[in-house]
């Protein structure tokens, strides 16, 4: 078909030139974001007294039925397109005639593009924000469950002190939340409206730019045209936010990995997100989590390229910039499923409290409790410190817990130690005695559910 941009060249594109210049392949997403853009983009032409109402009518009618017929199946988006604008423009011209030639009036590709991908992002991102928002919601709940849920808290992958599930789980409430507030902020970024900047120095025509970007729910216009067409900067922001959110997701996963092992036994992943052995029947692998693991680093290459591609790039437009949409559609796609995917198995999962209860006794995570204790008798914590590793080293020699010490065994390396050492070291005592703010203690874990529960209600509205 002739080229919308045909009209300087004499010869004809060689093909697989065309083929590398074409992005209908992935850019027909924007369909419904184009569609949205150019009647905005009629009604203006109209207002501002640029082209007849009656036109503008028949304009926005016939983007309509394009929209309607390709929903339905019934007209293709197939690759003698350029791109999908080339397929509209066309579409629309065969339908309407003459008319349908001045939709682009006062308007070029890159704009135009920069607009449709704002929008499309635009409204990824509220999906990813509701997405983050259950997440937190299901973390939340859980935490309220698993308020004496006591399991071993981790440094350097050693067991370390007791916590509580649900003090670990709000770990990832919080993590969860900075990933809220990044993509609000990148939101907030792309909300201003690039329509009307041309190719790069805005147009002679009488536009009015703010009514249209009024109408499409932005801030309002973009302030330099040539920045509005060359700015990816918003799509590098987002992906940033998109690689926090998988990093803290495959951070997670591998957690739940690790408690899924034989080794740990903690949880027990429900069938409807494991997957078996062709070979080795007694398996049940965590492929869900694994492959959320191994998915952040494609969101991590999306991000990466898009920096690349942006480094060497001078102003305004150039072809590189098409090179934004294939990585930020992956990158977008991959979160929203990961999410998905993730607060499902999560939502399903079993903790076994039992093995989670007896981890953190044998693991000594209540030895610097006996230090603590040591110390209320007045010894310096240096000393109690040294006394402590003695113990748990004899411990260690009989394979028993901390716990199983005999009040003799105890005194024979303090004699100040007492019969009140079993009850300040048992695991309940162990962590309610953690009561400074966003410490594991139950009394303040109260208060910080209460605390996010607000937060939560609070955003409840806002994706």
């Amino acid at each position: 078909m002739a080229q919308l941009w045909g009209g300087r060249f004499t010869g004809k594109t060689d093909e697989m030139v065309y083929q590398f210049n074409a992005s209908i392949g992935f850019d027909q997403r924007l369909l419904p974001q184009d569609i949205r853009g150019s009647k905005a983009h009629a009604r203006m032409l109209a207002k501002q007294g640029i082209i007849q109402e009656e036109e503008a009518a028949r304009l926005i009618e016939g983007l309509d039925r394009i929209l309607a017929d390709v929903e339905a199946g019934t007209l293709p988006i197939t690759t003698e397109y350029e791109d999908v604008h080339s397929f509209v423009e066309a579409n629309l011209i065969d339908r309407i005639g003459e008319v349908g030639k001045k939709l682009h009036t006062g308007r070029s590709r890159n704009d135009q593009v920069a607009l449709d991908m704002k929008l499309y992002v635009r409204d990824e991102v509220d999906a990813i924000i509701l997405e983050l928002q259950q997440m937190r919601e299901q973390l939340h709940a859980m935490m309220k469950e698993h308020l004496d849920t006591y399991m071993p808290g981790f440094t350097h992958l050693q067991k370390a002190q007791p916590v509580t599930l649900a003090h670990h789980l709000g770990a990832y409430f919080e993590m969860f939340s900075r990933d809220r507030e990044n993509l609000c902020f990148a939101r907030s970024m792309m909300n201003t409206c690039p329509l009307g900047a041309g190719a790069l120095a805005g147009t002679t025509y009488p536009l009015d730019r703010a009514a249209t970007a009024e109408e499409l729910g932005f801030d309002g216009p973009t302030r330099n045209s040539m920045d509005s067409v060359s700015d990816r900067d918003y799509l590098i922001l987002t992906l940033s936010s998109l690689s926090m959110i998988m990093m803290h997701l495959s951070r997670f996963s591998e957690e739940v990995i690790l408690w899924n092992s034989n080794e740990y036994q903690f949880v027990e992943i429900d069938d409807a997100y494991s997957t078996g052995s062709s070979i080795m029947p007694q398996k049940k692998n965590p492929d869900v989590a694994e492959l959320v693991r191994g998915k952040t680093g494609r969101v991590y290459g999306a991000l990466m390229s898009l920096l690349t591609t942006m480094k060497g790039i001078p102003l305004a437009y150039d072809k590189d910039m098409q090179e934004d949409k294939e990585v930020t559609f992956d990158a977008l796609d991959t979160v929203k499923i990961c999410l998905t995917l993730f607060r499902g198995m999560l939502s399903t999962m079993k903790f076994r409290k039992d093995r989670m209860r007896q981890s953190a006794k044998n693991g000594f995570t209540n030895a610097t409790d006996v230090a603590d204790y040591l110390v209320g008798k007045g010894v310096p914590f240096r000393d109690a410190h040294g006394i402590t590793g003695r113990l748990v080293l004899a411990c260690i020699e009989k394979g028993i817990a901390l716990d199983d010490l005999s009040l003799e065994e105890y005194q024979a390396f303090c004699p100040l130690i007492e019969e009140d050492i079993y009850e300040a070291i048992s695991m309940e005592n162990c962590v309610a005695r953690r009561t400074t703010y966003g410490a594991p203690g139950p009394e303040m874990m109260k208060k910080i559910i209460e605390i996010n529960e607000g937060e939560l209600a609070r955003t409840r509205g806002e994706a």
